[in-house]
């Protein structure tokens, strides 16, 4: 992918937004290009010790690759995390365990945009299982070396389709590839294939509210639960929605879009800000600018999308208790 559309906001957010990283370990879920791979660049840039969860592929090996030329001091630790398969999320967990004491940013970055109406080898939507609930699984599995840190941050990605219908819990069940069938939207960003997305994005939301209440409630303060959206970017994932039939990248809408690099502005704030407080979500206003304090939507953070997210997660992977 050329990458032609000029960065605007990255600069600002990282003179003004960021802190020294030096020592930290942070583990980013879906850095083989994108806002993961900014995210991970300028983690280490800062001197974080930077975890790489993606699946295996060249294009993971090329990735690593190029992160090390960007930051040839950078320290990055690459463990196969497939979120389409729980499997693989259960044994990368057990292998940052072996390797860590604690973990200070938990990332949860990943995601992949209406595809086809499929099922993962779990049985689940190919789109619930990559954007949330492996991610629920991830930092259920990793919360107490989150524990262990002085200052834990565990960021979720939501994005402006989270805006629409409350969550139904039929999307959380092993109902992949009966989920109302693929449709032939190519501009519209409507049909069953964005629906399905738009659902994971709400839940992104829910878990990190949800996650809020529970850390509020326990008493836990070292532990940060937070959200950013990147509004419009104009990333890999696009293209590959496109692969798939879902969307023309190259629509007079998708080319009002942003650049990588400030799509990654929002997950760098909650990363890094050291103004940052649990429950804060970072994201343009609309669909591209600075990385501004949102408030989350009072329609969408509601306790019944909560229950639904956390229920229909727990379900599948096991329950969170904090």
């Amino acid at each position: 992918m050329t990458q032609s559309i000029p960065t605007v906001h990255l600069d600002t957010v990282l003179a003004n937004h960021t802190r020294d990283m030096k020592g930290r370990i942070a583990a980013v879920t879906g850095t083989t290009s994108g806002t993961g791979y900014v995210c991970a660049r300028e983690l280490a840039k800062r001197g974080a010790i930077v975890v790489l969860l993606n699946r295996e592929s060249p294009r993971a090996d090329s990735s690593l690759q190029a992160l090390k030329g960007e930051v040839p001091n950078g320290e990055f630790h690459p463990v196969t995390c497939d979120l389409q398969h729980f499997a693989s999320v259960r044994k990368a967990i057990k292998e940052i365990q072996a390797n860590a004491s604690r973990l200070d940013v938990l990332c949860n970055n990943a995601g992949v945009m209406a595809l086809k109406d499929e099922a993962t080898r779990d049985g689940y939507d190919v789109q619930m299982q990559t954007n949330c609930i492996s991610h629920f699984l991830l930092t259920k599995g990793l919360f107490d070396l989150l524990r262990a840190s002085d200052d834990a941050r565990i960021v979720n990605h939501s994005s402006m389709a989270r805006i629409g219908p409350p969550l139904q819990a039929k999307y959380f069940g092993k109902n992949g590839g009966n989920l109302g069938g693929d449709g032939d939207e190519q501009e519209g960003f409507g049909g069953p294939r964005w629906d399905r997305y738009h659902q994971t994005k709400l839940a992104n939301l829910a878990f990190t509210y949800g996650l809020k209440q529970r850390l509020d409630k326990a008493g836990i303060k070292n532990v940060k639960a937070l959200l950013a959206h990147p509004g419009l970017a104009r990333t890999q994932l696009a293209f590959t929605t496109e692969r798939d039939g879902g969307m023309d990248a190259s629509s007079p809408f998708m080319n009002q879009a942003q650049s990588a690099e400030d799509g990654a502005t929002g997950i760098i704030r909650a990363c890094m800000d050291p103004n940052a407080k649990s429950g804060h979500f970072y994201g343009p206003k609309e669909w591209t600018g600075f990385p501004v304090l949102l408030r989350p939507e009072a329609d969408l953070n509601t306790s019944e999308n909560i229950r639904v997210n956390w229920e229909g997660c727990g379900a599948a992977v096991g329950k969170f208790f904090i």
